[in-house]
């Protein structure tokens, strides 16, 4: 039996083919309109005449994109400051939302416009997937922008709080209040499942120049014995320097921050979690001499997974650096480690000691802020920032962020890092003289001024009640730092 394709006259199936011809070049005119307003508003809307329209959605379009080439070229510092205001988070991922729904409406609009009538069904089924992959298109990155902006802000809002610790109010206008240096303590938690509580086997203040962004790192080794402590409960308790718990604990600076927060009664007023800061916080104010304003705790295994998230760190290793219990070896050579890489190269006393991996951890601090570029943080950020609620504790309030930021930039455009360590032989641990760790400290956060004219009233004092103006006294090397390191050195010099 012949088919009815068969019996059909020619002529007829040449004038089907004719008109179907038209029709689907009138719909890939379509898709190509729609696709030309998804990356320029308003082009389809031109096309068909409507004049209006589409002016109105061009003109918004390169509103938009010259604004935000003009903020991203000239206002990026600016940018900064504002991308560490929870308020402004708030108010960009809304945008940014708003935004994407916009961009949509835009795309399936400029197809109802453009697209042909009387389509067949697989035309117009054609014609309704290419749009929804615009749409698509459109969507994705605007929600991710979108969330990556609430990941920030939550993981903003979880480790920074509103206010200062103290009470002291915040003048936006003039964050430091006239400060010359702000001084921030660096700690490195060692809290781990087969023992209670945290060490503080890291502890650095790093005294930050207010108007040139130099910092200087001051480091204390976690040894430490019969550090003075500060005036109150916990000097009338240890009157003679910390000596700590029992037997298990025989009284180490890497203690009195897990001792703090088991005897509230040390730091009254304070609430869990917050005494050990505290303390500690006072603590090496009186063994510097200097004020301590804020802190910053990193877990150390949390830190492992900042690493990963950033897809590990650069870091040229000169000898063999021995770990963990499998007998694991880091490599001599330029090499970039995983987390767990990079946490035993800041830990691993093997074969080594405790003043050999402390000048590792500036190292590694050092080549971590050199590679933790804008690219790397955005497309890792989820991770990052899930990691960074882990591992980070600080009592840095949301208020001084931005004027933080402007410190970076000013580090980032010329400021020098220097480092003092107070290690043997410059410092016996077991019997430190303070007062020289006092006067230390005052002269490597001194100006060339301050230097040169020494108060005659000033003393050191082994109580830890030195005075800051009687810490900065400059006095000639003795005996006991003649040949030792009593001056900052620069990361870039001694790092390799």
């Amino acid at each position: 039996m012949a088919s009815r394709s068969a019996a059909r006259p020619a002529s007829e199936e040449d004038e089907d083919a004719e008109s179907t011809a038209p029709k689907t070049r009138g719909l890939l005119s379509a898709l190509g309109l729609t696709l030309a307003s998804t990356l320029v508003w308003g082009v389809a809307h031109l096309r068909v005449g409507r004049r209006w329209a589409g002016g109105l959605l061009l003109g918004l379009f390169v509103a938009l994109a010259a604004a935000g080439a003009v903020a991203g070229l000239f206002f990026r510092a600016d940018l900064l400051q504002l991308a560490v205001r929870p308020d402004w988070l708030t108010g960009l991922a809304a945008g940014i939302l708003a935004l994407g729904l916009l961009w949509i409406t835009v795309v399936i609009r400029s197809y109802q416009i453009v697209r042909p009538e009387a389509l067949s069904l697989g035309a117009r089924s054609l014609g309704v997937a290419g749009v929804i992959v615009l749409c698509f298109a459109v969507a994705l990155p605007t929600a991710w922008a979108g969330y990556s902006t609430y990941l920030y802000r939550d993981a903003l809002t979880s480790i920074f709080r509103t206010g200062d610790s103290h009470g002291r109010p915040i003048n936006v206008k003039d964050p430091w209040n006239g400060q010359r240096r702000v001084n921030v303590l660096l700690l490195g938690g060692d809290a781990a499942a087969n023992r209670e509580g945290v060490r503080t086997d890291s502890m650095t203040v790093a005294s930050i120049d207010t108007k040139t962004g130099d910092t200087v790192l001051l480091s204390l080794p976690r040894n430490l014995e019969r550090v003075p402590m500060p005036p109150g409960p916990a000097r009338d308790r240890f009157p003679y320097g910390f000596t700590g718990d029992g037997p298990a604990t025989p009284g180490l600076l890497n203690e009195v921050y897990q001792y703090a927060e088991d005897h509230p009664d040390i730091v009254p007023g304070a609430r869990k979690n917050e005494r050990g800061p505290e303390l500690l916080k006072a603590t090496i104010s009186g063994i510097l001499g200097l004020p301590v304003d804020y802190y910053v705790l990193v877990d150390m295994f949390g830190f492992a997974d900042i690493i990963d998230a950033i897809g590990g760190v650069k870091i040229k290793i000169t000898q063999p650096i021995h770990y963990g219990l499998e007998g694991g070896v880091l490599q001599p050579g330029d090499r970039t480690l995983s987390g767990k890489e990079a946490l035993w190269y800041g830990r691993s006393r093997t074969y080594s000691d405790d003043y050999t991996r402390m000048g590792r951890q500036k190292c590694l601090l050092r080549a971590i802020a050199r590679q933790a570029d804008p690219q790397t943080v955005l497309t890792s950020f989820d991770r990052l920032a899930a990691a960074t609620k882990r591992a980070i504790s600080t009592d840095i309030p949301q208020e001084l962020l931005p004027a933080f930021i402007t410190l970076s930039k000013k580090f980032n455009d010329g400021g020098q890092v220097t480092s003092l360590q107070f290690v043997p032989p410059l410092i016996y641990t077991g019997n430190p003289d303070y007062a020289l760790i006092r006067r230390l400290a005052a002269q490597a956060v001194a100006t060339p001024s301050e230097s040169a004219s020494p108060s005659p009233s000033a003393s050191a004092s082994g109580s830890g009640s030195a005075s800051p103006r009687a810490s900065r006294t400059p006095r000639a090397s003795s005996s006991a730092e003649a040949g030792r390191q009593t001056k900052p050195v620069s990361l870039d010099a001694t790092c390799p």
